[in-house]
């Protein structure tokens, strides 16, 4: 997050309508304030491309679907509406009550980690996305070195996996879609080299 457009609490109808006249700059929603997302990095944009890019070839012809950061989240549950670099979404797609642009239930979320974000992605922002009843990964990919983290539902509680650069394997398994990921296979793709 960055800029903040308004001090003062919008409600999420007002949130609709910046979104709505502001074709060029998407917003996040957090709790009452709107924020405008920065872009990302040459790194950043590549990784996002070649990660939806592998999981729409392994989804083709299963009841999921992998969406780019264009598709707008909604987590009722924090009061919080906004986007992820990639996002995995099974049948039947559920749409927010308030707003049909706006997913409920993505079973997969993909950040990669900037600078200006990191801290938020692996925090509050990860505390937003597992209140989501649906979820079951939440994907960190880091544009600095071959590594990503993974935090997996296990019942009510999370568990955090690393892989790559930190010594472990360097295949992501997602349960969840059944994917297995070779690290090199997307750093590769993505075109970004790092030790």
């Amino acid at each position: 997050m960055t800029n903040l457009v308004h001090r003062r609490r919008h409600t999420f109808a007002d949130y609709l309508d910046i979104e709505g006249r502001s074709p060029t700059v998407k917003h996040e929603y957090v709790t009452g304030e709107i924020f405008a997302m920065a872009g990302g990095s040459v790194e950043h944009s590549a990784l996002a491309t070649a990660f939806c890019g592998l999981l729409f070839a392994h989804l083709r012809g299963t009841p999921c679907r992998v969406h780019s950061s264009d598709l707008r989240l909604r987590i009722r549950e924090a009061n919080v509406a906004t986007y992820a670099d990639a996002v995995v979404v099974c049948d039947p797609v559920e749409h927010d009550p308030e707003s049909s642009s706006h997913v409920t239930n993505p079973r997969v979320v993909v950040e990669v980690l900037s600078p200006s974000t990191e801290d938020y992605d692996r925090g509050e922002k990860r505390l937003y996305y597992q209140m989501l009843p649906s979820l079951r990964e939440y994907v960190l990919v880091s544009q600095d070195k071959r590594s990503i983290e993974v935090w997996r539902r296990t019942g009510r509680d999370w568990a955090r996996s690393s892989y790559g650069s930190d010594g472990a394997a360097g295949h992501v398994r997602l349960d969840s879609i059944d994917f297995d990921l070779d690290l090199n296979a997307l750093y590769d793709a993505a075109g970004v080299l790092l030790d």
